[in-house]
């Protein structure tokens, strides 16, 4: 199994980015071939001080190869074109095989 996760950093208008994420951006991304599960949340907290993170999710493929199949999909690049529009404080990708 391998996972994407996407960090994002406090929006200009949080309020938006759970509208948007929620009712537009989520259905895009549930549409990525080859996509296991996916989780999100809002609620991110730090171990210790403020957290530099606003929401996470996280996109489980069955291989490193089927998740950049995803991303290189049509769906992958429409998710991907749909991020400027709630995301003020950009996106951070990191993948990684589950163990």
């Amino acid at each position: 199994m391998h996972r994407l996760t996407v960090l994002y950093p406090p929006p200009a208008d949080e309020a938006h980015f759970r509208d948007y994420y929620v009712g537009t951006h989520l259905p895009l991304a549930a549409k990525l071939p080859g996509l296991v599960q996916f989780q999100y949340s809002f609620d991110v907290a730090a171990v210790r001080g403020e957290s530099k993170y606003f929401a996470v999710f996280h996109a489980d493929f069955e291989s490193a190869e089927a998740m950049a199949r995803a991303l290189g999909s049509e769906e992958g690049k429409a998710v991907a074109a749909d991020v400027p529009n709630y995301a003020t404080g950009g996106a951070e990708l990191i993948h990684y095989p589950l163990g």
